[in-house]
């Protein structure tokens, strides 16, 4: 088949698209598992996998589109990717933040985080918290929480 010069169509936005023809759950969670694997070295897709990882309890013929086009832009980009040298250090280094002063209408902070490894970015998030917190402590806690569990 034809490969893709992105990983994702700028012209066809990921919707919920109710109306679409569904798809087989499992092939989907499984092709989006293997994308996921994929990301810890192809950064370039992690957008792409995780806005398609979405559509995972009801996927569409859209989504499995979606998700077909990701493997037509790898089959195209073969040599693109990190490259973890054995004689470099492989060090790890996760920050994480949270932002409870800015939260004073609703009390519910917003936090956020970012892995390295070596001088790499490998993993950020930003995420509106559904909860409130009672103090900035508790909105710290979860941040470091939420970043520990993205390096795991």
């Amino acid at each position: 088949g034809k490969s893709a010069n992105t990983p994702i169509d700028n012209e066809k936005p990921l919707l919920k698209d109710p109306n679409g023809e569904d798809e087989d759950v499992h092939t989907y969670r499984s092709m989006i598992g293997s994308l996921t694997y994929l990301t810890s070295s192809r950064p370039d897709i992690m957008f792409t996998v995780c806005a398609c990882a979405c559509f995972q309890v009801t996927p569409k013929a859209s989504h499995l589109h979606s998700v077909k086009r990701i493997f037509r832009y790898l089959k195209g980009k073969p040599h693109l990717g990190l490259w973890y040298l054995k004689d470099l250090p492989f060090n790890l280094v996760a920050y994480s933040n949270s932002d409870y002063d800015g939260a004073s209408l609703d009390r519910k902070s917003t936090t956020g985080g970012y892995q390295f490894l070596g001088c790499r970015l490998i993993s950020w998030q930003c995420k509106n918290q559904i909860v409130v917190f009672t103090s900035s402590t508790e909105a710290e806690y979860v941040a470091a929480a939420s970043c520990c569990a993205q390096v795991l």
